[in-house]
């Protein structure tokens, strides 16, 4: 295994091992009548969020760095290059997009492709793709090519995918907008 590997993974074990202490230690006794006073977790909870979030956020930081992107961050904390400009239609909500798409993870495992799936195609507006993916469309145009990475809550949440996207991923696409069409004719 990796040294730098191992290292980095000391921070999640102290952490994960802190949360288990914590809350196993917690009083949960009932307040009154068998009922769990649920403000005596709302801060530790929000607390335990706000430092998985910024561990994420650190991971996303030091890929970009690897790769030596210069990437646009928006409010929701989704992370986008375009890498080619096309110059075809504007992508608006209410019509179809038609993707060429490679997706992974941060890990550099490779995930879901167009080659072997076929193109993403989707209704932008009308949800059925990951959250962070209907944002980015809106940014672009027909041609454009642009490197996405959604982190997980923009991508497939706390559960994953059930197959190659694991839980709390962050998903990174090499994306290309290839037809933007009306959705009855399709032209």
């Amino acid at each position: 295994m990796n040294f730098k590997l191992i290292l980095s993974l000391i921070p999640r074990i102290l952490f994960s091992l802190f949360l288990f202490s914590f809350f196993s230690s917690c009083d949960t006794r009932p307040t009154h009548k068998g009922e769990i006073n649920p403000e005596k977790f709302k801060q530790p909870l929000m607390d335990a969020n706000k430092t998985l979030v910024e561990i994420e956020q650190q991971d996303i930081d030091n890929y970009v760095a690897r790769q030596g992107w210069l990437m646009v961050e928006t409010g929701s904390g989704l992370r986008y290059l375009i890498y080619e400009n096309g110059n075809g239609r504007k992508v608006e909500e209410g019509l179809v997009v038609q993707c060429a798409y490679e997706s992974g993870l941060l890990t550099g495992k490779k995930c879901y492709n167009s080659d072997n799936l076929g193109p993403k195609e989707f209704l932008v507006g009308r949800g059925g793709v990951e959250s962070g993916l209907e944002e980015v469309i809106l940014l672009l145009r027909e041609g454009d090519r642009v490197k996405i990475i959604l982190p997980s809550h923009l991508a497939f949440g706390l559960v994953g995918d059930d197959d190659c996207i694991p839980k709390k991923a962050v998903v990174v696409y090499d994306l290309e907008v290839r037809n933007v069409l009306n959705p009855i004719n399709r032209n």
